[in-house]
């Protein structure tokens, strides 16, 4: 194998089922955004002043900044390659899913399928609220008072900045969660 196709082989590669979960997750939230813009109201609300939480999100845009570099360099050290952007919706998180799985269906580990919830629900409904705040930010009361808004950029940015963290941190507690890959199957002896 040349070095061109082993580095082939070594990125990470997408799950079709778990992509397409989240993009019906995320279609999901478009059709309920158009729901929200549909049903806007002829009369616009009025900006609150202190609505915006512009320095908490700047604050949480600083840590997320400073997250992303640490697991950046912590993977770099520990031989890692690709994105941990798509970890959640990877060929490996499927496989660790399926094997958490088809381990809980033989009675054991069943404490992983229902400590996974939780966070499973976190990163479908991050995919989902993300959808709704294409469409439904496009009417301006949804947005006015919005973190981030007035504008439908600002409420964009907050809103995505607050469901990406939220994301990672489901992501980071599945990865606790489910059955490693290298575990052999049938036990559950890994953490």
């Amino acid at each position: 194998m040349t070095t061109s196709q082993s580095h082939h082989a070594a990125r990470p590669r997408l799950s079709r089922p778990l992509l397409a979960l989240f993009a019906a997750f995320f279609a999901a939230g478009l059709v309920q955004g158009g729901f929200v813009y549909a049903n806007r109201s002829p009369a616009p609300e009025k900006h609150l002043a202190g609505t915006a939480a512009w320095w908490p999100h700047l604050a949480l845009a600083l840590f997320a900044v400073a997250l992303a570099a640490g697991v950046f360099v912590h993977r770099r050290r520990n031989g890692r390659r690709g994105t941990a952007l798509l970890l959640p919706v990877g060929e490996r998180a499927a496989r660790r899913v399926r094997r958490t799985l088809a381990n809980a269906s033989r009675g054991r580990g069943l404490w992983r399928i229902v400590a996974a919830i939780i966070p499973a629900a976190v990163l479908l409904y991050g995919a989902f609220r993300a959808g709704v705040q294409v469409t439904g930010g496009l009417d301006p009361d949804f947005t006015v008072n919005a973190w981030g808004g007035p504008t439908y950029a600002g409420a964009m940015a907050c809103h995505y900045l607050d469901a990406l963290l939220m994301m990672a941190a489901a992501a980071w507690l599945l990865d606790k969660i489910l059955l490693r890959q290298d575990s052999y199957f049938g036990t559950d002896r890994s953490a």
